[in-house]
Parts: C-alpha cells; sequence; structure tokens
C-alpha cells in the first residue's frame, strides 16, 4: 500500500503540479526508497515526449544552443523539459552550475522547466537517475526533452543512450575531427553543430566531420553537419529541421525487435540497482541475518567474496536484504 503522503503528491503530479514534479525529481536525485514505487505509478504514462542529447567539450556553446532550441520549441506551442547534467561541488555535492544561470531568457515562461542533475562523484548511478527524471517529465507531460551534458566522459556518453537524437557540439578551436572520434562522440552523433562557425577554422573542422561521416556504412542514418553561430540565432533553425528529420527517420525504421531488447535491458539494469539499492539499506539498517557475517568482514577475519557467497546461499539473509527493511522515510 502506497504511504499517504506519496499518494497525496502522486495525485498532485497527475494534476500537473509542478512542485510535486519538483518533488519527486528529488526523491529520484536522493536514491529513496519510494524511488520504485514512484517509477511503477508513472511509468504507463511514458512515452510520448521526444528526447534530445546535447553533448560535446566544455565551453562549445552547449547552453547557448540549449537556449535557442527552447525558443524555437515554444514557438511551435510545445512544453519543454531541460535536464542539465552538472559537476557537483567538492564541498557540498550540489550542482556547480544552477538551473537560474542557465538559459535565463526562459526562466518566467511556464511552458519551460530546467532541472540540474548534480553528477555527485556517483557516475555508476547518474545514468540510472536521468533515466527516471527523463520518464517524470515525459509522463508529467512535456512535448521535448532535452539532456546537457557537462562533458564528454564515459558517464555523458551512457547518459546520451537516453536520447532519440544526440546532438554533437563542437567548435572551430576545440581540435580537429580526431578528438571528437577519440572521444567516442562519432559513434553516437545523430547530428553534428560546429558552433561559433564565424571563427577561423570551422569549415575545416565541418569538412573533416563530414569525411568521417562518409567513412560510416552507407546503410542507416547519416549525421548531417551544421554550421551554427548559436549566441546570434544563426543555424538554429537547421538544427531544427534536422532534429525533425531524424525523428521521421526513427518512425519509418522502427524496429519491434530493438525496442524489445532495449526493454530487456532496461529491466536487467532496474533489477541489478534495486537489489544494490536495497542491500546497501538493509545493511545500513543493521540487517539482522548478516550482523555476524558483516562482524568478521570488520575485524578481516572473513574476506568480502566468502562472506558474499555465504549470503547469497542464504535464503533467510537474501529475502531481509531484498524485502522491505525499515519503514520509508516520510515524504514531505
Amino acid at each position: 500500500m502506497i504511504d499517504p503522503k506519496l499518494n497525496s503528491l502522486l495525485q498532485r503530479f497527475e494534476q500537473q503540479d509542478v512542485r510535486a514534479l519538483a518533488r519527486l525529481i528529488t526523491l529520484v536525485e536522493n536514491r529513496a526508497a519510494e524511488v520504485s514505487t514512484v517509477m511503477e505509478h508513472v511509468y504507463s504514462k511514458t512515452g510520448h515526449a521526444y528526447t534530445i542529447g546535447i553533448t560535446g567539450a566544455p565551453g562549445a556553446g552547449k547552453s547557448t544552443l540549449v537556449n535557442q532550441l527552447i525558443g524555437k520549441y515554444r514557438a511551435q506551442d510545445k512544453l519543454v523539459a531541460v535536464l542539465a547534467i552538472d559537476p557537483s561541488s567538492p564541498f557540498s555535492g550540489g550542482a556547480v552550475l544552477g538551473d537560474r544561470i542557465r538559459m535565463t531568457d526562459h526562466y518566467r515562461d511556464t511552458g519551460v522547466y530546467i532541472r540540474s542533475l548534480s553528477t555527485r562523484g556517483h557516475h555508476g548511478g547518474l545514468s540510472r537517475a536521468a533515466r527516471e527524471i527523463v520518464k517524470l517529465l515525459d509522463a508529467f507531460g512535456y512535448d521535448i526533452i532535452v539532456i546537457e551534458t557537462v562533458g564528454v566522459g564515459q558517464t555523458e556518453l551512457s547518459v546520451m543512450d537516453l536520447a532519440n537524437t544526440t546532438v554533437v557540439v563542437t567548435v572551430p578551436e576545440g581540435g580537429d575531427s580526431v578528438q571528437v572520434m577519440k572521444a567516442g562522440l562519432n559513434e553516437i552523433a545523430d547530428l553534428f553543430v560546429v558552433n561559433k562557425a564565424d571563427r577561423d577554422g570551422a569549415d575545416r573542422i565541418k569538412a573533416e566531420l563530414e569525411l568521417s561521416v562518409h567513412l560510416r556504412p552507407t546503410e542507416g542514418w547519416r549525421p548531417p553537419v551544421l554550421l551554427t553561430q548559436a549566441a546570434a540565432g544563426v543555424g538554429i533553425d537547421a538544427v531544427v529541421a534536422a532534429i525533425t528529420r531524424h525523428a521521421d527517420y526513427l518512425r519509418e525504421h522502427r524496429d519491434p525487435v530493438g525496442e524489445g531488447e532495449r526493454r530487456v535491458h532496461e529491466f536487467a539494469e532496474v533489477l541489478a540497482a534495486e537489489m544494490e539499492e536495497r542491500t546497501a539499506r538493509a545493511l545500513k539498517d543493521g540487517a539482522v541475518s548478516v550482523e555476524a557475517i558483516m562482524k568478521e568482514v570488520r575485524q578481516g577475519v572473513l574476506n568480502p567474496y566468502t562472506a558474499a557467497r555465504r549470503t547469497i546461499e542464504d535464503r533467510t539473509s537474501v529475502a531481509e536484504l531484498l524485502g522491505q527493511t525499515k519503514a520509508a522515510r516520510t515524504v514531505e
């Protein structure tokens, strides 16, 4: 049975209460015990939003490009949400770049929701948190969801798996296309954008990226390479048009088998993460059935591998670790 306060929060969410949405996102960020219940409740309402990933090296002008894209989609009367994945403060654990610093042109627009997601140094769980937040935004009713990542590391590449269309942004002084390929972006890009195209070297970078696209297998989608000056609003219409073409391509070449495999992969990820989180909470709360084993591990009498094997082979221990432990904290 759902906790009454959580149930009230979910009801407010269904009534499109933005504060309820923000509260649920906070639960996801904090990995609260209620997250699985929330996701079970909203999952059937997902699948309507189109997700755009924006990635590239720091300083490439990603936020400026996102700011321009928001304006274009709002002009089409579409509701837009932005999930900006920021580096964490080493002191507070919070996002270094806050929501209000970004995309100030749309701060007062009720059709736009902007949220920063702090990496908090926990890269392993970031993609799951991002996936769940995207689903919350989708279920809430946003038409376009933009995920902007801070850089080009492995974490960002995994987060980009959530996007329907991935836009890789580079700049003339950002190095040549070899650097893009070294970062692993050549494989995930559905669209390349050479921003700050008024600077020297833009045409060269464009030509090199087009060559890398030309070297791809002939079948399938071939990423276009576009020049923009996001700060001046130049070339943004072409970016929106290219995203639309890619969306049309995906609809025309829908792969039911591939979609099924992605759902199975998501199930495996959720199952593994749920077991890990439940186990961590149970151990923190002092799971009775493994107290003796944990004591031996602390003392160095028992190594972690033997301890894990013994725990897994003990059905009582497994049931306690994966079951509901202490009552979940109160939802405010």
